[in-house]
């Protein structure tokens, strides 16, 4: 049965398409949950029971259609618009065309190169499938921030808590760190990790993962986490690094994400101040950058703002050791559908629009000896670059 929320829903693809202006319809297509996306941009139950290829069609102007197979008729029955109804592969590829008819560029799930795989849902043989129509196939990539990034102003406040939450927590693991060497107890990476969740939990917050807590040669793995056994013991003049995610348990809400490192001695050696005042500066540019580019009215490119901030890095000559894109999509996933601060892993031609979150989080790593990475998240208004949960990091401080 067709319910307002869908018939909303519909009308908002078709204003978007319409302000966008360079596509003639978005043609969404699944086969066996092949593309989340779909279920998710058209908030269909991804746990619907689907064997056959199905199509759903909503052009810029008039009413959507689907294509569906003759034993799955009731798939996108929560949708408004006229279905088409195939068996065989041969009817099912004349009626596309029938509802494709007189359309020359249309836009799916689809990524050029597979630049950017998040949006590259759609399979290669059914890419040219519809090309083989007459029909040019375009990314939506950027229709996809519209419904998948962009925050309500609830979700925005439930990040603002989760930001203050979350710098709160990095206080307070640090001083747990303090605390424990000056009494001379044995504290291990494993036990700063679940101290961070006990704090995240106890501040009404999930997370899809654990935090990672890492020492010396431990922080130059990017994606390291401690175990229960085997996690490294925190000595005085250790390197520790934290990177915690969470947001609250209310549905709807979303992530806050962040990393700070420490030195848990008397004076920072030289080495750890340099490579973090570098990574700083990296930081610092790409915040800058997007503000500046901002106030000048220009919403630019995820690839922008990874040269911005790998740019410091490499100048300084530690390219090589900056093994990761800048910055991910923020939402209700902590790595969203939104632009990448990427220029590196992928080539990240979407653009940042307002109303939505990344994470900015450049670092070294030198393996064998330690890694610093400084992460912050930057949310877009309309004319504004903001960062909750401050202050930010400015210094590698001691601990002791």
């Amino acid at each position: 049965m067709i319910d307002q929320i869908h018939l909303d829903r519909v009308r908002a693809v078709q204003l978007a398409l319409k302000e966008a202006g360079n596509a003639d319809g978005w043609l969404f297509y699944d086969f066996r949950g092949s593309d989340p996306l779909s279920y998710r941009i058209l908030l269909l139950d991804p746990a619907t029971h689907v064997t056959r290829r199905w199509y759903y069609w909503i052009p810029a102007e008039g009413p959507p259609q689907k294509l569906l197979h003759r034993i799955e008729p009731h798939v996108l029955d929560p949708l408004p618009g006229e279905s088409h109804l195939y068996v065989s592969w041969d009817e099912q590829r004349e009626l596309l065309a029938r509802i494709l008819e007189g359309r020359r560029r249309i836009v799916m799930q689809y990524s050029p190169m597979n630049a950017v795989p998040y949006v590259s849902r759609v399979d290669a043989g059914t890419v040219e499938l519809v090309e083989s129509l007459g029909v040019e196939v375009a990314s939506s990539g950027d229709l996809i921030q519209t419904f998948e990034a962009v925050w309500t102003d609830a979700q925005l406040e439930s990040h603002q808590y989760a930001a203050t939450a979350l710098r709160r927590i990095v206080d307070e693991a640090f001083a747990h760190v303090r605390e424990t060497l000056v009494a001379g107890r044995i504290l291990t990476e494993f036990d700063v990790q679940q101290f961070i969740l006990g704090r995240i939990r106890e501040a009404d917050m999930t997370t899809s993962s654990a935090p990672i807590a890492a020492v010396n040669a431990h922080s130059a793995d990017p994606h390291y986490g401690p175990g229960p056994s085997g996690s490294a013991v925190i000595r005085r003049d250790d390197l520790v690094l934290i990177d915690l995610w969470a947001k609250r348990t209310t549905a709807g809400s979303v992530y806050a994400d962040i990393t700070w490192t420490a030195f848990a001695g008397r004076s920072v050696p030289d080495k750890h101040r340099s490579v973090f005042g570098l990574v700083r500066q990296g930081r610092d540019a790409a915040v800058n950058f997007v503000r500046a580019q901002l106030a000048a009215g220009v919403h630019p490119f995820g690839w922008e703002v990874d040269h911005v901030c790998r740019r410091v890095i490499e100048t300084a000559g530690y390219g090589a050791q900056f093994l990761h894109r800048t910055g991910h999509s923020i939402g209700e996933e902590v790595h969203g559908n939104g632009a990448n601060i990427d220029g590196l892993e992928t080539q990240d031609t979407r653009r940042l629009i307002p109303r939505t979150c990344f994470s900015i989080e450049p670092g070294i790593y030198l393996p064998g000896e330690f890694g610093i990475r400084s992460e912050l998240d930057v949310y877009l208004s309309e004319r504004e670059a903001l960062v909750f949960g401050l202050p930010l990091q400015e210094e590698l401080s001691p601990l002791l």
